[in-house]
Protein backbone atom coordinates (compact mmCIF):
# COMPACT_ATOMS: atom_id res chain seq x y z
CA UNK A 1 0.00 0.00 0.00
CA UNK A 2 3.14 2.47 -0.86
CA UNK A 3 0.90 3.61 -3.81
CA UNK A 4 -0.57 7.33 -3.36
CA UNK A 5 -3.84 5.72 -4.78
CA UNK A 6 -5.50 3.15 -3.44
CA UNK A 7 -7.95 0.43 -4.94
CA UNK A 8 -11.27 -0.32 -4.33
CA UNK A 9 -9.93 -3.91 -3.12
CA UNK A 10 -7.47 -2.25 -1.01
CA UNK A 11 -10.36 0.07 0.91
CA UNK A 12 -12.75 -2.95 0.95
CA UNK A 13 -9.83 -5.21 2.27
CA UNK A 14 -8.84 -2.26 5.21
CA UNK A 15 -12.53 -1.95 5.88
CA UNK A 16 -13.27 -5.59 6.58
CA UNK A 17 -10.25 -5.64 8.56
CA UNK A 18 -11.39 -2.29 10.84
CA UNK A 19 -15.43 -2.52 11.05
CA UNK A 20 -15.29 -0.15 13.91
CA UNK A 21 -13.57 2.45 11.43
CA UNK A 22 -16.39 4.54 11.01
CA UNK A 23 -17.60 4.58 14.45
CA UNK A 24 -14.60 5.69 15.32
CA UNK A 25 -14.73 8.65 12.37
CA UNK A 26 -18.39 9.64 12.66
CA UNK A 27 -17.64 12.61 10.64
CA UNK A 28 -17.15 10.89 7.43
CA UNK A 29 -20.00 9.37 7.59
CA UNK A 30 -21.68 13.34 6.52
CA UNK A 31 -19.47 13.19 3.74
CA UNK A 32 -20.04 9.95 2.30
CA UNK A 33 -23.06 8.99 -0.21
CA UNK A 34 -24.58 5.69 0.05
CA UNK A 35 -27.10 4.34 -2.39
CA UNK A 36 -29.84 2.76 -0.74
CA UNK A 37 -31.12 -0.02 -2.81
CA UNK A 38 -34.04 -1.76 -2.44
CA UNK A 39 -34.88 -4.30 -0.42
CA UNK A 40 -32.49 -4.45 3.09
CA UNK A 41 -31.69 -1.21 4.41
CA UNK A 42 -27.66 -0.83 4.03
CA UNK A 43 -26.24 -0.43 7.62
CA UNK A 44 -24.05 2.21 6.85
CA UNK A 45 -27.24 4.40 5.56
CA UNK A 46 -28.47 4.32 9.43
CA UNK A 47 -25.55 5.16 10.90
CA UNK A 48 -25.17 8.46 8.99
CA UNK A 49 -29.07 8.89 9.72
CA UNK A 50 -27.93 8.33 13.19
CA UNK A 51 -25.39 10.85 12.60
CA UNK A 52 -27.29 13.66 11.15
CA UNK A 53 -30.51 12.98 13.79
CA UNK A 54 -27.83 13.81 16.43
CA UNK A 55 -26.16 16.78 14.85
CA UNK A 56 -29.89 18.12 14.18
CA UNK A 57 -31.09 17.23 17.76
CA UNK A 58 -27.56 19.72 18.90
CA UNK A 59 -28.25 22.34 16.23
CA UNK A 60 -32.13 22.15 17.45
CA UNK A 61 -31.08 22.50 21.80
CA UNK A 62 -28.49 25.40 20.81
CA UNK A 63 -30.78 27.46 18.97
CA UNK A 64 -33.67 26.85 21.67
CA UNK A 65 -31.32 28.40 24.22
CA UNK A 66 -30.30 31.38 21.96
CA UNK A 67 -33.74 31.95 22.14
CA UNK A 68 -34.37 31.87 25.73
CA UNK A 69 -31.13 33.91 25.78
CA UNK A 70 -32.84 36.28 23.85
CA UNK A 71 -36.40 36.30 25.78
CA UNK A 72 -34.24 36.83 28.77
CA UNK A 73 -32.52 39.99 27.72
CA UNK A 74 -35.69 41.38 26.20
CA UNK A 75 -37.17 40.69 29.88
CA UNK A 76 -34.01 42.45 31.67
CA UNK A 77 -34.19 45.39 29.12
CA UNK A 78 -37.90 46.13 29.94
CA UNK A 79 -37.25 46.38 33.47
CA UNK A 80 -34.35 48.26 33.00
CA UNK A 81 -36.06 50.37 30.94
CA UNK A 82 -38.67 51.22 33.59
CA UNK A 83 -36.11 51.98 36.36
CA UNK A 84 -34.86 54.54 33.92
CA UNK A 85 -37.39 56.58 33.27
CA UNK A 86 -38.22 56.40 37.07
CA UNK A 87 -35.04 57.95 37.52
CA UNK A 88 -35.44 60.66 35.31
CA UNK A 89 -38.57 61.77 36.40
CA UNK A 90 -37.47 61.56 40.09
CA UNK A 91 -37.13 65.61 41.42
CA UNK A 92 -36.03 64.54 45.11
CA UNK A 93 -33.84 62.22 46.71
CA UNK A 94 -36.37 60.26 48.21
CA UNK A 95 -38.09 59.66 44.51
CA UNK A 96 -34.53 58.30 43.50
CA UNK A 97 -34.43 56.34 47.08
CA UNK A 98 -38.32 54.76 45.85
CA UNK A 99 -37.13 54.03 41.90
CA UNK A 100 -34.52 52.23 42.92
CA UNK A 101 -35.80 50.30 45.54
CA UNK A 102 -39.43 49.42 43.72
CA UNK A 103 -37.22 48.72 40.41
CA UNK A 104 -34.82 46.38 42.65
CA UNK A 105 -36.37 44.76 44.66
CA UNK A 106 -39.97 44.00 42.70
CA UNK A 107 -38.29 44.05 39.37
CA UNK A 108 -35.46 42.19 39.56
CA UNK A 109 -35.90 40.40 42.96
CA UNK A 110 -33.52 41.40 45.21
CA UNK A 111 -34.05 41.42 48.86
CA UNK A 112 -32.77 44.50 49.88
CA UNK A 113 -31.24 47.85 48.70
CA UNK A 114 -29.05 50.61 50.40
CA UNK A 115 -28.21 54.18 48.79
CA UNK A 116 -25.86 55.87 50.21
CA UNK A 117 -24.97 59.55 49.21
CA UNK A 118 -21.88 61.93 49.99
CA UNK A 119 -23.18 65.24 51.04
CA UNK A 120 -21.39 68.13 52.41
CA UNK A 121 -24.49 69.47 54.66
CA UNK A 122 -27.36 67.13 56.64
CA UNK A 123 -30.50 66.91 54.58
CA UNK A 124 -33.66 65.67 55.88
CA UNK A 125 -34.40 62.66 53.51
CA UNK A 126 -36.18 59.56 54.02
CA UNK A 127 -35.34 56.13 52.42
CA UNK A 128 -31.83 56.73 52.04
CA UNK A 129 -28.60 57.10 54.18
CA UNK A 130 -26.91 60.70 53.48
CA UNK A 131 -23.17 61.28 55.00
CA UNK A 132 -20.12 63.32 54.72
CA UNK A 133 -17.58 62.05 52.96
CA UNK A 134 -14.43 61.32 55.72
CA UNK A 135 -17.18 59.50 57.36
CA UNK A 136 -16.71 56.53 54.92
CA UNK A 137 -14.05 55.32 55.56
CA UNK A 138 -15.56 51.52 55.90
CA UNK A 139 -16.61 51.23 52.22
CA UNK A 140 -13.51 52.86 50.83
CA UNK A 141 -12.08 49.92 49.38
CA UNK A 142 -15.52 49.29 48.12
CA UNK A 143 -15.48 52.58 45.87
CA UNK A 144 -11.62 53.04 44.98
CA UNK A 145 -11.84 51.66 42.28
CA UNK A 146 -15.47 52.94 40.81
CA UNK A 147 -15.64 49.54 39.19
CA UNK A 148 -19.32 47.35 40.46
CA UNK A 149 -18.34 44.40 42.27
CA UNK A 150 -20.24 41.35 43.42
CA UNK A 151 -20.05 38.79 46.40
CA UNK A 152 -19.59 38.70 49.83
CA UNK A 153 -19.37 41.75 51.92
CA UNK A 154 -16.92 41.98 54.80
CA UNK A 155 -18.80 42.07 58.22
CA UNK A 156 -18.01 45.76 58.93
CA UNK A 157 -18.87 46.24 54.95
CA UNK A 158 -22.47 44.81 55.18
CA UNK A 159 -23.01 45.92 58.61
CA UNK A 160 -22.66 49.79 57.52
CA UNK A 161 -24.58 49.51 54.46
CA UNK A 162 -27.47 47.47 55.37
CA UNK A 163 -27.49 48.62 59.22
CA UNK A 164 -30.47 46.70 60.81
CA UNK A 165 -30.84 44.49 57.27
CA UNK A 166 -27.07 43.19 57.33
CA UNK A 167 -27.46 40.07 59.83
CA UNK A 168 -29.83 38.59 56.89
CA UNK A 169 -27.75 39.83 54.23
CA UNK A 170 -25.38 37.13 52.91
CA UNK A 171 -24.43 38.35 49.19
CA UNK A 172 -24.51 41.93 47.94
CA UNK A 173 -23.95 43.75 44.46
CA UNK A 174 -22.33 47.09 44.91
CA UNK A 175 -22.04 49.76 42.58
CA UNK A 176 -19.98 53.12 42.96
CA UNK A 177 -21.49 56.16 42.11
CA UNK A 178 -19.18 58.85 39.90
CA UNK A 179 -19.92 61.28 38.49
CA UNK A 180 -16.93 63.62 38.31
CA UNK A 181 -16.50 62.68 41.48
CA UNK A 182 -17.66 59.77 44.00
CA UNK A 183 -21.02 60.62 45.20
CA UNK A 184 -21.45 57.12 47.26
CA UNK A 185 -22.51 53.92 46.20
CA UNK A 186 -25.85 51.90 45.34
CA UNK A 187 -25.95 47.87 47.12
CA UNK A 188 -28.60 45.43 46.59
CA UNK A 189 -28.28 43.13 49.15
CA UNK A 190 -29.75 38.78 48.80
CA UNK A 191 -30.38 36.43 51.79
CA UNK A 192 -29.23 34.19 49.52
CA UNK A 193 -25.36 33.34 49.87
CA UNK A 194 -24.91 32.56 46.00
CA UNK A 195 -26.94 35.34 44.78
CA UNK A 196 -24.18 37.12 43.90
CA UNK A 197 -20.64 35.95 42.93
CA UNK A 198 -17.68 37.42 41.94
CA UNK A 199 -17.95 35.63 38.75
CA UNK A 200 -20.86 37.58 37.53
CA UNK A 201 -21.30 39.82 34.69
CA UNK A 202 -21.16 43.46 35.65
CA UNK A 203 -22.73 45.16 32.64
CA UNK A 204 -26.36 45.95 33.88
CA UNK A 205 -24.73 46.79 37.09
CA UNK A 206 -22.39 49.20 35.26
CA UNK A 207 -25.65 50.91 33.51
CA UNK A 208 -27.59 51.39 36.04
CA UNK A 209 -24.69 53.30 37.77
CA UNK A 210 -24.03 55.67 35.17
CA UNK A 211 -27.79 56.49 34.97
CA UNK A 212 -28.02 57.01 38.45
CA UNK A 213 -25.05 58.96 38.89
CA UNK A 214 -25.73 61.44 36.54
CA UNK A 215 -29.36 61.64 38.29
CA UNK A 216 -28.23 61.71 42.09
CA UNK A 217 -25.46 64.47 40.82
CA UNK A 218 -28.42 66.72 39.66
CA UNK A 219 -30.94 66.69 42.39
CA UNK A 220 -28.23 66.74 44.95
CA UNK A 221 -27.02 70.01 43.72
CA UNK A 222 -30.80 70.93 43.47
CA UNK A 223 -31.26 70.34 47.42
CA UNK A 224 -27.89 71.41 48.43
CA UNK A 225 -28.76 75.58 47.77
Amino acid sequence: MNDSTLSEAQVAEFLQAHPDFFSRNAKLLEKLHVPHETGRAVSLIERQTTVLREKNQNLTAHLSDLIDIARHNDLQFEKTKRMVLALLEAETLDDIAVAIDESLCQDFQSDTTALVLFTEKPLDVNNLRLMLREDAGTISNLIATNLPSCGRLSEAENRFIFADESIKVQSAAVVPLVQGETLGLLAVGSYDPNYFSSSQGTVLLSYVGEVLSRVASRVLRLQEF
